[in-house]
């Protein structure tokens, strides 16, 4: 597995792959299941958990209609509390700022915070071209990063390995980063725990540049905030002369009381737990105490557009807390690498296509790695009704755009594949427009449905290979009513609409 995302293909051609590997999802099995079950005795804890999932989507829209002016009331907060605050309009412009700003320190080695908006613009990858390494602080993203893999889960980056492969990587590998693994490690969970820190340790007591994302931003005060359940996290956050955090636009929230309900919210839908373990909260610098210079860089990157959709911009609400990955059950099959991107699952079927625009097989492909069953609505602590955005998206494609590349909004060709689709759309549209053919082609099927075919001809072949057709019956509604709703006379009624 190489350490980029670029050039994977699409959803069905890399599930095909990934569900053929039989330890792969014994591994997912496993994990999925656990950490559901401990969300569901979590949330039944709370007698007032749907008015808090309610609450906190009501919260991430209100943010989302004016977040250009709780934006701004941020990066005034930022710099008045002794922080720089940089603007990125793509992934391109964010790694630059990022670069340049560990240059300027000297610095050529950074420890980084579990952050999905780096994996996101592939900063590890553009640090290392300018010759500067970053070492993942995280303990699934270190067994990620010394395996030369990617990740697959967003809260639990390595659930695709079991704890033997984890042994074998940190004997393989942990002496190339640094500090090498124990002798005679076994792959006994405290003893892979305290080899990452011993590994760890060092790093954290030399680097001079932390870099982070956050979960969330208040704007009333300017403070960042990260959860994490290891400690590993307020080690960056806190020893580094020098933070820089790298922070979507929609990660922001108006106040303090607001961000109550999401650390009511992310715990238990995450970890399954009351509350996280290590909550850091940080508001620009302060002498004496933490780093003393402390950049935010405010990413884009997509948002702006996603936010321009009206059905697709509740995405935006997402905390990252993973809870619809471990429902679903095409992740649980398919596993995290096979949808292309840092968001996998669920959520990154709907936000991967709306952040990059559906500009090649792999994004427009993911709307369809779905089975609509609804069970990631039902377990989002805000309320993304992503089964609704799925079939939103899978109208853009099939309809052929807008979408964004490179920054610029583009409107794209439809998919060659979809020709059949559109056209078959379109005459629906035509008949439903017309009433009296839609009449007489009911009609119609109705006299002939003995002759119709148990399986579709051509291209819809496959789709009635594991399905049946519906069965046409002897009348259609409108007949039928006509029949048995007509007036008094024996005459049929005129029906609404019945004339063109």
């Amino acid at each position: 597995m190489s350490g980029t995302y670029l050039g994977m293909p699409a959803f069905p051609r890399a599930a095909a792959v990934s569900t053929r590997d039989a330890q792969l999802r014994a591994n997912l099995t496993h994990a999925t299941h656990t950490i559901r079950d401990k969300r569901a005795r979590a949330v039944a804890e709370l007698d007032d958990w749907a008015q808090l999932r309610a609450a906190g989507a009501a919260v991430k829209d209100r943010t989302l209609r004016h977040l250009d002016r709780y934006l701004e009331q941020l990066e005034a907060a930022v710099v008045a509390a002794g922080g720089r605050v940089h603007w990125a309009a793509d992934a391109a412009e964010a790694n630059r700022i990022v670069t340049e700003l560990v240059r300027e320190t000297g610095e050529r080695e950074v420890v980084k915070v579990k952050s999905m908006a780096t994996q996101e613009i592939g900063l590890n990858e553009a640090l290392e071209k300018a010759g500067i390494r970053a070492y993942e602080t995280d303990l699934a993203e270190l067994i990620v990063q010394l395996g030369a893999d990617l990740p697959s889960h967003i809260l639990v980056p390595a659930i695709h390995r079991n704890r033997a492969e984890i042994r074998d990587i940190f004997r393989r590998e942990m002496g190339r980063w640094g500090r090498p693994a124990p002798e005679g490690l076994s792959d006994a969970p405290a003893e892979l725990a305290e080899a990452a820190r011993l590994h760890l340790r060092e790093k954290f007591l030399t680097a001079k540049v932390g870099i982070s994302g956050a979960n969330f931003m208040v704007a009333e005060t300017g403070t960042l905030v990260v959860v994490e359940s290891e400690g590993n996290g307020r080690m960056c956050l806190t020893l580094p002369e020098t933070l820089i955090s790298v922070v979507g636009i929609e990660k922001v929230v108006p106040t303090w009381q607001d961000l109550e309900i999401f650390l009511q919210l992310l715990p238990r839908s995450s970890t399954a737990e009351r509350m996280n373990p290590y909550t850091s909260t940080w508001t620009g610098t302060v002498d004496g105490d933490g780093p003393r210079t402390f950049h935010l860089v405010l990413l884009d990157n997509g948002r702006t557009d996603t936010l321009a959709d009206t059905v697709g911009r509740q995405a935006l609400r997402c905390i990252r807390c993973s809870a619809c990955l471990n429902v679903c059950p095409v992740y649980e099959r398919a596993g995290g690498h096979a949808y292309g991107s840092p968001y996998p699952g669920p959520i990154g079927a709907i936000l991967t296509p709306q952040l990059r625009g559906l500009a090649g097989p792999l994004e427009e492909s993911l709307p369809y790695a779905s089975s609509l069953c609804g069970a990631c609505y039902e377990v989002c602590p805000v309320a993304i009704d992503i089964p609704e955005v799925l079939v939103h998206l899978r109208e853009r494609v099939v309809e052929g755009g807008p979408g964004v590349r490179d920054g610029a909004r583009v409107v794209l060709k439809p998919a060659k594949g979809h020709a059949a689709e559109r056209a078959a759309m379109r005459a629906a549209a035509w008949a439903f427009d017309h009433p009296r053919v839609l009449r007489r082609g009911m009609r119609l099927a109705a006299r002939t449905r003995r002759l119709h075919p148990r399986r579709l001809p051509g291209p819809g072949r496959a789709w009635s290979q594991a399905r049946d057709l519906p069965v046409v019956p002897p009348e259609s509604f409108r007949e039928w009513w006509r029949r048995t709703r007509g007036g008094s006379s024996g005459q049929p009624s005129r029906e609404q609409g019945d004339t063109e």
